[in-house]
């Protein structure tokens, strides 16, 4: 049975994204509002299959993110790339730059201002990312960064995968406080898996990281913060402790 509930979501899953992205075509001659309204709708419908087809819920912990803002989360699903539409009150992905290729999603991205980087080009990229973000800074946007910098498995450490220094780049430049993001997505959406479980997403809005730490001290306290709460969502959700000696260094 759960063979065919996860069968019949991933086909209905993959119809929506391709009805809502070829609805998007005509969007690319309105502003990008349009195309934002159009993701809130992709992220309400997928979390409406997942209840209905595989009996998902979905939790959210903490109040909807406006203004000008870093956003760190955890990333374990394919769910965390739309979640933030409904979140936040206009968000930004910073995306990698496979995702520009995709046909006609390349076009609905650029024309919603995501920030695209070139992971590949080094300096150049950082310096991409530091102009847009800034740009994005000043239209009270919520920048949504996944600063390990790829999707990672419950349970895993962040010795598995470490927290990337861009992250703390931005923080330096931009000077806005940053939301750590702590969820459990992977538990019902796991990173390249077919199966989808049943269970409960919950995605938990964490104290602001104010302005002005050290990079060193910043980058310390966001990988405390996230990966504790990161642990304490998978425990509730039945999955066994993470060892003592896999836990981040405490901030200071």
């Amino acid at each position: 049975m759960k063979t065919l509930r996860s069968l019949l979501f991933n086909f209905c899953f993959f119809a929506w994204t391709i009805l809502l992205v070829l609805s998007g075509v005509p969007m690319l001659l309105r502003d990008r509002h349009a195309i934002r309204r159009l993701g809130m709708a992709w992220a309400s419908g997928t979390l409406w299959l997942l209840r209905w087809i595989i009996g998902a819920q979905f939790e959210v912990r903490g109040a909807r993110l406006a203004g000008p803002m870093l956003v760190a989360a955890k990333h374990q699903s394919a769910l965390d790339t739309m979640i933030f539409y409904l979140l936040a009150a206009d968000p930004v992905y910073v995306m990698k730059n496979e995702l520009h290729s995709i046909p006609i999603f390349g076009r609905l991205a650029r024309h919603q201002k995501m920030i695209i980087v070139d992971r590949k080009a080094g300096a150049a990229a950082m310096k991409q990312l530091l102009t847009e973000a800034i740009r994005a800074r000043d239209e009270g946007r919520q920048i949504v960064i996944f600063p390990q910098g790829t999707r990672t498995a419950p349970g895993a450490t962040a010795a598995e995968a470490p927290y990337q220094p861009g992250i703390a780049g931005l923080y330096h430049a931009l000077k806005v406080p940053v939301t750590p993001i702590a969820l459990n997505s992977g538990l019902v959406w796991g990173r390249r898996s077919f199966a989808k479980l049943p269970g409960k997403i919950v995605v938990e809005l964490l104290p602001e990281i104010p302005v002005g730490l050290p990079r060193a001290a910043f980058m310390r306290e966001l990988e405390r913060v996230i990966e504790a709460a990161t642990q304490r969502l998978e425990a509730e959700a039945g999955l066994a402790p993470r060892s003592p000696a896999a836990e981040p260094p405490p901030a200071g």
